[in-house]
This record gives structure tokens, C-alpha cells and sequence, in this order.
């Protein structure tokens, strides 16, 4: 389908007022044979997508979106042979057919015009790269977190998306389930009076041992997957998500990985999603040795304008989510937990004339739906950059050694802090990669 036929159906779905993207319905009757028999979405009018990265998380979203009935998957892009036989195999089979193509190079996955939207599940070291790629070729994106290793380079995406127009999801689920939303209404609005420390905990780094080089299996296109990072001798344990997220040449570690999901829920019920803390400060721990190089525990405190402190630690010193704490009572909430003091709180309805949050209740279908109506979704490049920003400012803090450091939320720059703001830069990166 090409980009005009594209365009005018989002218009048209438009119209039509199909979006539930923040929460957002309009009270239009649409015939059935809009979307063919039984409802069934036709495939005129289904958004089509490629799929980059086919890992564990890439399959599970990769399902994420098989399940839904206005997207139609026709591409899958994986540096590992069997992980995309495996994804073209699950596409085939949901739509009875031959109906999806399989990619090394991503490259080729972008430069199909019949292609909407892609979705990028890949180490974070190939995030920016990629999905400044898929800008430019008129994709819209659903990326998972976080943004990119420097902040430098989530402000260029960041900026290329508003200069190419696309519509952009980065993959937080957490703000498409309802006890996060609802513990960040509680929060807003003052149901445990004002806040002013909002605790997070996050999951541990992780020690290992130096493991031994291998040869490189005939089916893996490693030099791909080692890509901008540095030139490292392979073994199957570094291309282990739970080992390569832990080493410096591809992510900044757990502070990072893990820190991004709840730090973005703190932003979220701290009304401050479009601005960031005024100071910085923390300390931590690394290995001494062992092919993870990352950050095992920290403890960074962040003051905002508005007096609220963010106390970030590993899980070992906060529980592993986000407790609101106010001078009234406290709500706390991670993915199994939604407890409150006082507990009434728990049963309260927040009011028509409340603060209220963007409802999404599916992250993909929310990001489907707006890329038809091209109405922000409840997680844009704003909010992921600077969720992604209270990340880099920990990270930074603990490399330099725990001294108080100011930053400004408007220029995004350290305040008088050259050596500071050195660490906002991009990384150098192998060639031929580049941004």
C-alpha cells in the first residue's frame, strides 16, 4: 500500500472515530461492512508492520501484536536465522499463508514502501540507529526501552520525529495498566496529601564470570549484532539478554533496563512528565571483574521543583516499585501490588473534575490507534526521553562519584559542569555505523 492510499485510510479511520488512544471515544456508529464480515478488520485497512528483533522480548511483543485484528504483520528481521524462521513460521501460521518475508538487514525491512510501522526490540545499543533509520524512511515506531546510551541521542530522535511527523510508542507497558495509572491519580491528586518522596526500587546488577571465546555459528550474522559497539570476541553468553544488558558496551545496566519502567511511573504520578529534577546526586557499586561490567546497586536521590526528592536505589535498599509517599499516607505499586495507607483510598473513584491520566489498556492497540488518528499515544518520544533522561542523570551522578550535581530540565544540560555534561554525548561508534 502506498503512502497516499495509507494516508487516506488513517483519515478515514479518523473519521470514523475508531481511536481509543488517551482515552479518547467518539460517539460515531459504524456500520459492520466497514470492516467486512463478523467485524473482521479487512486487510485494506490494517495497519502493516515489521517486526526488528525477535529475542524473548521481541517474540512476546511480536504476539502482542498477532493477537490484534487491525495490524497486519508482513515483515520479521532477526541477525539469528531460527529466531526469524521461528517469527515468519508463528505469522504464516496466524494468517494461514505465505504472507511474511524474513530479514537479516533491517536495512531491506525499511525500504518496503507497503510498510507502516515497525517495531524495534534489539539490544539498546542499536535503538537510536535504528529508529532514526525508520524515520527517515517514513516509518512510525513502537520501540522498547530505554531510548538509546546517551541523552544526546534520544534528543535527536527525539527531534526527528517531530520533523518527519511520526508517531511513536516507546514500549513502558506499565502506563497501559490500570493500578499504575490509578496509584499516579491517587497521587495527583492529593489523596495522600502533598507528596514529597516518591521511593522507586528496581532489580539488582549482575555479576559473571569472564566466559571463553567461541567460534561464531554459521546461522548468527555476529558483526551485525555487535554493530556500533566495540569489536568483542563472541560467546553465546554475551547475546543473552540477561548478560548483554549488563555490559557497557551495549546498555548501561539494570540503573537503566529496569530503572526506565519505574522512574517513567514516577514522572507519570509526580505531574512532571515534561520537565525533569533541578539536582542530582548518588553513589554505587560495580563488579570487580566479569564479562557484566554494570552498575550492581545504587542509591541516587533526585529534587525537583516542586519539592518532591525521588529516592532511586537497586532492590536491595527500596522495594522493587514505586511508593508515592505524602504527608497524609502513602500508595505503593508495582506489576503484582496495589497497597495504600490509609487502605480506603484503594476504594475511592477519582472525580469528573479530578485530575485524570490517558486510559490505555493495551500498549499495542493504543499505538495502533494512533497511527491511524495521529493522536499522541499514551507514551511519546516527549515522555520517553525524558523518563529515559532520570536514567542517564543516575548513571552520570554515580560515575562521578556521588558529588551534588545541578541540572537544567529546559536546556537539558548540567549547570557549570563540563566534565558532566561530556557524559550527555554519544558514545563513538564502529564503523560503518553511524547516526
Amino acid at each position: 500500500m502506498n503512502k497516499t492510499k495509507l494516508i487516506n485510510r488513517r483519515n478515514f479511520l479518523k473519521r470514523a472515530g475508531l481511536a481509543t488512544c488517551t482515552g479518547l471515544a467518539f460517539p460515531h456508529v459504524v456500520p459492520s461492512s466497514v470492516f467486512g464480515k463478523g467485524g473482521v478488520v479487512p486487510p485494506s485497512e490494517r495497519i502493516t508492520l515489521g517486526a526488528i528483533g525477535i529475542g524473548a522480548q521481541g517474540r512476546s511483543d511480536l504476539k502482542g501484536f498477532l493477537q490484534l485484528p487491525d495490524v497486519q504483520v508482513v515483515a520479521v528481521c532477526d541477525v539469528k536465522r531460527p529466531a526469524r524462521e521461528l517469527a515468519q513460521r508463528w505469522v504464516n501460521e496466524r494468517y494461514e499463508g505465505s504472507v511474511c518475508d524474513a530479514y537479516h538487514d533491517f536495512h531491506e525491512l525499511l525500504a518496503r514502501e507497503d510498510i507502516d510501522a515497525v517495531s524495534i526490540v534489539t539490544p539498546v545499543h542499536w535503538h537510536s540507529i535504528m529508529a532514526l533509520a525508520a524515520t527517515r524512511a517514513g516509518k512510525d515506531i513502537f520501540m522498547e526501552k530505554p531510548v538509546a546510551l546517551s541523552l544526546q541521542e534520544g534528543k535527536l530522535l527525539r527531534a526527528a520525529i517531530k520533523r518527519y511527523d511520526r508517531m511513536f510508542q516507546i514500549g513502558t507497558q506499565q502506563r497501559s495498566g490500570r493500578n499504575f495509572r490509578f496509584a499516579c491519580e491517587l497521587a495527583l491528586n492529593e489523596r495522600i496529601g502533598r507528596v514529597h518522596t516518591i521511593k522507586v526500587g528496581t532489580s539488582y546488577g549482575l555479576v559473571s564470570e569472564n566466559f571463553p571465546a567461541m567460534p561464531v555459528p554459521e546461522w548468527l550474522d555476529y558483526d551485525r549484532w555487535v554493530g556500533p559497539a566495540p569489536w568483542a570476541p563472541y560467546t553465546e553468553k554475551r547475546m543473552s539478554r540477561g548478560i548483554h544488558e549488563n555490559i557497557s558496551d551495549y546498555s548501561l545496566g539494570m540503573i537503566h533496563c529496569w530503572g526506565i519502567h519505574h522512574l517513567d511511573i514516577a514522572q507519570w504520578g509526580n505531574g512532571t512528565d515534561n520537565t525533569g529534577p533541578i539536582e542530582v546526586q548518588g553513589t554505587g557499586t560495580f563488579p570487580r571483574d566479569g564479562l557484566c561490567d554494570c552498575l550492581l546497586g545504587w542509591d541516587v536521590s533526585m529534587l525537583f521543583a516542586n519539592g518532591v526528592r525521588i529516592h532511586f536505589t537497586d532492590g536491595k535498599k527500596n522495594e522493587h516499585g514505586i511508593r508515592f509517599e505524602g504527608d497524609k499516607g502513602w500508595v505503593f505499586v508495582n506489576r503484582q501490588t496495589l497497597e495504600a495507607e490509609p487502605k480506603s483510598i484503594l476504594k475511592e473513584r477519582i472525580g469528573p473534575n479530578e485530575k485524570h491520566l490517558p486510559v490505555s489498556n493495551n500498549h499495542f492497540q493504543n499505538f495502533l490507534d494512533c497511527v491511524k488518528t495521529r493522536q499522541s499515544p499514551v507514551a511519546p518520544i516527549d515522555v520517553a526521553v525524558r523518563s529515559d533522561t532520570l536514567c542517564q542523570l543516575s548513571y552520570i551522578a554515580v560515575q562521578l562519584g556521588g558529588r551534588k550535581l545541578k541540572w537544567d530540565a529546559d536546556s537539558e544540560q548540567f549547570v557549570g559542569d563540563d566534565e558532566a555534561n561530556r557524559f550527555l554525548l554519544p558514545r563513538p561508534m564502529r564503523s560503518p555505523w553511524h547516526l
